[in-house]
């Protein structure tokens, strides 16, 4: 699929005013007393375009612009923000920093990071890709995904839509210690949702892709047809009885387990000792064979950057080795709280790579013999404090390694400290759509909860 790709002529010459924007915040907030402040600019573009049923439903053009501004007054914090460019605007911001700055509490951990671990070297990540795709053209492809689904087959008697989007950001991040980062990016994704209906009732399932650089795009058809194929998979869904047995995520589920983790070592959740895996470092997690890394300068990574929200520099570093926790996710204000150094995970992470396996998603199925594949989970049931997991799922139900029916209408449960310890194995299937980068686990086992 060919479209229009340009890089944007102006895109240097904004950073270069962000810059120069967030360069003067930070000299007039040490003009007012503060003792540290830092600044980040932005500038934010997109296109969203939605069709459905071969009509537009919405067109939509954004050009968001803000700053926010932090500072300092020794160990007073105070932050605000605008969105708006306006000098006006940006005075008025500084102001009201100040001013909360002068009433908070004071806090020890507060201040910005160590200068020693900034950002010296910013390479080219690959990440800027504006996609130059007229409304028009949007509306267009966008049809023709929904209608590649739609035609696919009979049973598919609706659709909620088919959805393309093209984003940019420009952002300029300095601080009183001399920082000045600039970065831009580009995200852009396609996707489509299908409605399909038999003698037991309506199904609905999607597909979407998401990619920096709009050429790396999978067929726009494929898209639609892969949506049709996934909603018809789930037609004439079961119901389960409860019971014990062995569980299968796709890669698209399975990254949200990864979160799970990701969110149980960050450091709000841990000196606020509200995680399960508090004091954890050096304690076997995973089984041995599991391998868990950062790598937050992948080429064209959807979670790439050179570094973190405070300028602190990113490095490829272990998270898991050998099953074992090797690190802690911290910004300086929790790294500070746990007496530790920053990671350089101000704002979150940033490519986590679980080392896959051998086996693909066939010999998976084939090793897991019979069992439940998790396709989707809805609701919210995991509690970071006890490492409980309880959430509705659907997907379908395997015997003797192939996939027999769909199911529907079930609960999985189990502890997170017993589903991580009993994972069984990492299939090669890698999603690529995400900054978690983890093909599908299989769970040696979980609780099935039903009512069949």
């Amino acid at each position: 699929m060919n479209h229009p790709m340009t890089i944007g002529d102006t895109s240097i010459n904004e950073l270069d005013r962000l810059a120069e924007i967030a360069e003067d915040v930070i000299r007039r907030c040490r003009a007012k007393g503060a003792s540290e402040a830092d600044v980040a600019a932005s500038i934010d573009t997109g296109l969203s375009v939605n069709v459905r049923l071969g009509e537009v439903e919405t067109v939509e053009r954004t050009r968001d612009r803000g700053v926010s501004v932090t500072v300092y007054f020794g160990k007073h914090k105070g932050s605000a923000s605008t969105a708006d460019l306006d000098p006006t605007s940006i005075e008025q911001t500084v102001e009201h920093a100040c001013a909360i700055a002068r009433y908070t509490e004071e806090d020890v951990a507060n201040g910005l990071a160590d200068p020693a671990l900034l950002a010296r070297d910013i390479p080219d990540l690959d990440l800027w890709h504006p996609w130059n795709i007229s409304a028009e053209d949007a509306i267009r492809l966008g049809v023709e995904i929904e209608d590649a689904g739609r035609s696919f087959d009979p049973r598919i008697d609706n659709s909620d839509g088919a959805s393309v989007q093209a984003s940019a950001s420009l952002t300029a991040y300095a601080n009183s210690l001399g920082f000045v980062g600039r970065e831009r990016s580009t995200h852009h994704s396609l996707s489509c949702a299908l409605i399909a209906e038999d003698a037991a009732g309506m199904q609905r399932d999607y597909w979407y892709d998401s990619v920096r650089a709009a050429g790396d795009f999978m067929p726009a058809i494929e898209i639609g047809r892969k949506a049709a194929k996934r909603t018809l998979a789930r037609l004439s869904a079961r119901k389960l009885g409860t019971r014990d047995c062995p569980v299968l995520f796709v890669p698209e589920v399975a990254r949200g387990l990864i979160g799970n983790f990701l969110s149980a070592v960050s450091g709000g959740a841990l000196y606020r000792r509200a995680s399960f895996l508090v004091d954890h470092v050096g304690k076997r997690v995973f089984p041995q064979f599991m391998q868990i890394v950062e790598r937050p300068r992948i080429p064209r990574g959807h979670g790439s950057t050179a570094f973190d929200s405070e300028g602190v520099a990113t490095r490829d570093s272990d998270l898991i080795s050998d099953g074992v926790l090797a690190r802690y996710i911290l910004g300086s204000y929790s790294a500070r709280k746990l007496g530790l150094q920053s990671t350089g995970n101000a704002g979150g992470v940033h490519n986590v790579v679980v080392k896959p396996g051998s086996d693909d998603f066939a010999a998976l199925l084939k090793r897991m013999n019979t069992g439940l594949l998790v396709s989707e989970l809805m609701g919210q049931g995991v509690s970071l404090l006890t490492g409980d997991y309880s959430r509705g799922a659907s997907g379908f139900w395997v015997e003797n390694g192939e996939i027999a029916y769909p199911v529907e209408e079930i609960t999985i449960a189990a502890n997170l400290r017993d589903m991580f310890a009993n994972i069984a194995a990492i299939g090669s299937d890698v999603d690529p759509r995400s900054h978690i980068l983890c093909g599908s686990i299989l769970l040696e086992h979980m609780t099935i909860a039903g009512d069949a």
